[in-house]
Order: structure tokens, then sequence, then C-alpha cells
């Protein structure tokens, strides 16, 4: 008999911590191959303390070789899944493109950019979905603060000044949040420097993290508020232009800075399969399979789960869910060959973090509502636990960041042309086919 060939795109949550778990329940019995197109996977959560500069962008990235042992891992990106053939097609970094069979596929591609169409947007903003994203912002920050300080114009000082962050969800209310204190650290260092910078946070929702409970929303809030940041809700970007944005309420602000957290969709592999979709993710049963292809599993981002704990109900987007999914994806693998028995998928959730910098963070493990020092100390225990690695280096750089002074310089590793708006996922090239 032959090994039984496993294959799994995509090593986000869901992909990442199938393939660690699949490593342990099938060491020996399957081939497990890993198809992404960086080595590492991504601590997404954590990204905007990246571009803040309180950690390092190398904590973040956790090596996929010496992390999952007894899985090959290939770097590529993906071009082609043939389901009738059971054939994953894909390009290396160096060199003509490849193919692998499978006997099990686990699709977990992720999510990429929310893109709308909005005039000016695509070209003038840039997105927040991977290291490259954050470094750049990091540089780009320092730099518009350095050439406020050496303008005469009153005007383009202000313009520089001026940081504009669409999306109030997770991701762009911890941008604003850490952004203000960020650039706060940044003028400290420059007396005389003017008025203190500017940040916007902006959203069609009435509320900030509207798909959270109230009160984090309200924790949120008021941090946002008492740091000075200009929180709009019911408004967003109507147009955008190399030297501004115009609201939809009718204002003008002049700005150099456009931040794209609208939010994400479903990679376009998901479309490009041709099987059955919900909102854009792939449809599959509750136990993660994906009906008519019994070989076929998808999870995370990419997959519309049915919430057993909401009738009717997909579970949402998020690295809770994705990280669980992929944890049981790789136990029904086994299962189907003959190692335990499946399980559907079922997950209450546990609770939210949101870190807002400094001292602030709004928590509600096990529905109980946490905020200031006691949701910060939830919160980055919380990231310790889930990392895969680099605990200590984490912890050590935050306790840094509380003790010294932070370095602020341009490292000009990644310039604007690299990091368009409409790139796609950190995980997967900007598209992929399937037949």
């Amino acid at each position: 008999m032959t090994t039984p060939r496993v294959v799994i795109v995509g090593a986000g949550f869901a992909g990442y911590h199938a393939a660690k778990r699949l490593s342990r329940l099938a060491r020996g019995r399957a081939e497990i191959t890993l198809i992404n197109s960086t080595d590492y996977f991504l601590y997404l959560p954590l990204l905007p303390e990246v571009a803040a500069g309180v950690i390092e962008p190398t904590r973040i990235t956790v090596p996929l070789t010496g992390t999952l042992p007894g899985v090959r891992v290939i770097i590529g990106e993906v071009d082609r899944v043939d389901l009738r053939g059971r054939r994953v097609g894909f390009t290396p970094p160096e060199g003509d493109r490849e193919e692998v069979a499978y006997d099990r596929l686990v699709l977990s591609v992720g999510s990429v950019n929310k893109l709308l169409p909005i005039p000016g947007v695509t070209e003038h903003a840039h997105g927040f979905r991977g290291v490259p994203e954050a470094v750049f912002l990091h540089d780009h920050v320092v730099r518009q603060i350095e050439l406020a300080e050496t303008t005469d114009d009153q005007r383009e000082r202000a313009a520089r000044s001026t940081f504009v962050v669409v999306g109030a969800g997770y991701t762009g209310t911890e941008v604003a949040a850490h952004g203000q204190l960020f650039t706060d650290r940044l003028i400290a260092q420059r007396p005389g420097f003017g008025p203190r910078p500017r940040w916007m946070l902006l959203d069609v929702a009435d509320r900030v993290l509207p798909e959270l409970a109230e009160r984090m929303s309200t924790t949120a809030q008021r941090v946002l508020d008492e740091r000075g940041v200009d929180v709009r809700m019911g408004t967003s970007v109507k147009e955008a232009t190399a030297d501004g944005v115009q609201l939809s309420d009718g204002e003008y602000v002049p700005t150099r800075s456009l931040i794209w957290c609208v939010g994400v969709r479903p990679d376009p592999l998901v479309a490009d399969l041709g099987l059955p979709t919900e909102r854009g993710r792939l449809t599959v049963d509750e136990f993660l399979g994906v009906p008519g292809f019994p070989e076929v599993y998808a999870c995370g981002d990419a997959a519309a789960v049915p919430d057993l704990t909401r009738p009717g109900q997909v579970t949402p987007m998020t690295a809770q869910h994705a990280e669980r999914q992929g944890k049981l994806v790789a136990h029904n693998i086994a299962a189907s060959y003959g190692q335990g028995r499946r399980r559907a998928y079922r997950h209450h959730d546990l609770g939210f973090v949101v870190d807002l910098g400094g001292r602030e963070a709004a928590a509600n493990p096990l529905q109980v509502p946490l905020s200031g020092l006691a949701a910060k100390a939830v919160t980055r225990g919380y990231h310790l636990l889930a990392l895969p690695s680099n605990r200590v280096r984490v912890a050590a750089d935050w306790l840094l960041d509380a003790t010294t002074s932070r370095p602020a310089v341009q490292l000009g590793l990644v310039p604007s042309n690299a990091v368009p708006l409409e790139s796609e996922s950190p995980e997967l090239p900007t598209r992929v086919g399937a037949r």
C-alpha cells in the first residue's frame, strides 16, 4: 500500500494548526505537504504593534520548517487546483511550474483585503494584512513626521501629520490607538514640532468594534477619545487623491496617509473552484468536508462553516475559529484513515481581546468584561499562549518598550509600490486558478 498524501494549501491560522496537529496524529502514517508562498506563519493580531515599533517583525513570523516536524514544506504560489484529477499546481519562487498529487486536500487559503468601488482608493491607500504593510506603515509614519518637521508650509505640515484609518473593526481600532501613541512619542523627541499629529478613524457602522459586545466598544471609544483620536462613525471615504480624502459627510481632509482596514473577503481561489459558496466562502458541512468531494476539506476564512451554536448561521472570520477548525480538520482526516471518529465543529466563543496600546485594552474572557490593566494582562497573556513560538522574544520586546525609549527610524526596506492595496493574501498569490 502507498502512503496516503495529505496536501494543505495555505499556512494561516487554519492551515498552520491543521499541519501541526496532523503531524502528531498521522506521523509515519501519511505524507503531509504544506504549500505556502512564504516560509512562515504570520501571527496577525500583533501586526499593529509591529507598525508602532513595539515589537520586531520577526517576532510574529513563525518559521514553518522546524515548528512542523514531519511536514514537507513547499514554498510556492498555487495557480491551479484540479479537483477531478486530485492535483495542485504551483510555481516555486525560482523554477518552473510544478504539481503535487493528493489523497486528502485541505483548502485553508484565508482571506484578502476587501475592496470597495471608491475612486482613488486602490491608487492612494495601503492595506494592513502582512509584515510588508506593517513595516511600510512604520516607515511611512516616521517619514511623514520628519517631513512635517522640516517644512515651513503649515498646510503641508498639517496634511503630513494627519493619518486616516478606514474601518473600525479589530485591526483599524488597534492601528489608530497604537498610531496616536506612536506619533506622540515621535513629536516628544522634537521640541517645537507644532500641533499634535491627528489620527482619524472612520467607519459606516454606528460604533467602533461593531462585531463585539457593546461594553468592549464603549471601552475602546473611551480610550480613543482620551487619546484624541478623531472617531467618525457613520462616515467613510467618498474619494481619495494623492493630497487628501473626501469624506462621505462632505468634509475634505488633507492627508498623505490613508490606511485601509475595512475588512476581508475570501481568497479568489474559492470562487475559481466553481463550487457552491455562501457569501463568497466555500460551502462545507459540519465536519468541514466539501460536499461532492469527500477527500477535500476547507476551514478558516475561506470556508462557510455551519455554526452549530447558532443554527442557520456560519462561524465568523476570526483567528479563534480558524485555529480550532484547522485542528478539527486534522482530527477528521486522521479519522478518515481509521484513526478515531470524525467530529462536527462546535465551538463557543471564549471571549475576545483588543490591545489599545500603552496600558489600555478591552477584553471579555468567558464573557467577563474587563478594561485597563486587567484587560491588558489578559490580552497579553492570551497572545503569549496563542503564539506557536517566539514567546520569550515578544515578552522581552514588551518589557523593553515599557522601560526604555522606543527607537524610530526609517529602514527603507519596503517601498510604497511594493504594498499596493490590491495585493492579496500574504499566504497566497494575487490570483489563482482552478478547474
